[in-house]
């Protein structure tokens, strides 16, 4: 492997996406003491690969963390969940008719379902990185700044929408947005509510998309960040391999 990509994935390694104390002892205590050199000691595939892994691991991890909490979802414009499509002209009759409370609290109880399903993601995001080949590990370090992101909807997506679909069920039937929906749907019925029916909309699927949605979008700013941001370099290491 060319001394280029052991310097990348050193980096993630030293970086986790973001600072991360310790982690430039860490990248001495491989690379051999205090040393400095332009090219490195060897670094076994394994090694470096099993770097990458646990740079993404913190990533994921900081990306569940900021949304798997109360308003994670609801306090981030950027993920918060919006009313279904299906159910907009709902939402706006009832605005109309001063019911405006009753589209908020139905919004926020999706969010919140959201919320509590989130942090359920962090098995698979494992079994995913575990699974990861050491291929794969140089394909994302050279790839684009969301090339980890990208492979991890196109490996663990799917498990993802089984795994937090169930959970975003039963959280959706606690946080009461079912109740709430019927709520908004009776009032808004002076002009709309009896043409939409509850039946055509999938709740519990719509939220869980989102959701996925938005813990993607999370994870991809930890990737980009230690790929863009100088601040998060904290090494000679990590400033001449993304610094130029």
């Amino acid at each position: 492997m060319k001394v280029t990509m052991r310097f990348l994935l050193a980096a993630l390694l030293a970086g986790s996406f973001g600072a991360h104390a310790g982690f430039k002892d860490k990248l001495k205590s491989v690379f051999g003491g205090e040393q400095e050199s332009e090219e490195p000691a060897e670094l076994g595939e394994g090694q470096m690969a099993d770097g990458l892994r646990e740079a993404l691991s913190k990533g994921v991890k900081v990306a569940i963390e900021t949304l798997g909490r109360e308003d994670g979802f609801w306090g981030d414009e950027l993920v918060r969940i919006p009313v279904p499509d299906s159910v907009a002209p709902l939402a706006k009759a009832a605005r109309r008719l001063g019911a405006d409370r009753y589209v908020d609290d139905f919004q926020q109880t999706m969010n919140r379902a959201a919320e509590q399903a989130v942090p359920a993601a962090a098995e698979i995001f494992s079994a995913a990185i575990e699974q990861m080949t050491i291929e794969e590990a140089a394909q994302i370090v050279s790839g684009p700044d969301d090339a980890a992101t990208q492979y991890f909807r196109r490996t663990s997506e799917p498990a993802l929408v089984e795994r937090l679909l169930p959970i975003v069920r039963q959280a959706t039937e606690s946080t009461g947005v079912t109740a709430s929906y019927k709520k908004l749907q009776s009032k808004g019925s002076g002009m709309l509510g009896s043409l939409i029916d509850s039946e055509d909309t999938d709740l519990d699927r719509f939220v869980t998309d989102k959701a996925l949605d938005g813990l993607f979008h999370h994870v991809a700013e930890q990737e980009k960040l230690i790929r863009e941001d100088p601040l998060a370099r904290t090494s000679d290491l990590l400033q001449a391999v993304f610094g130029r």
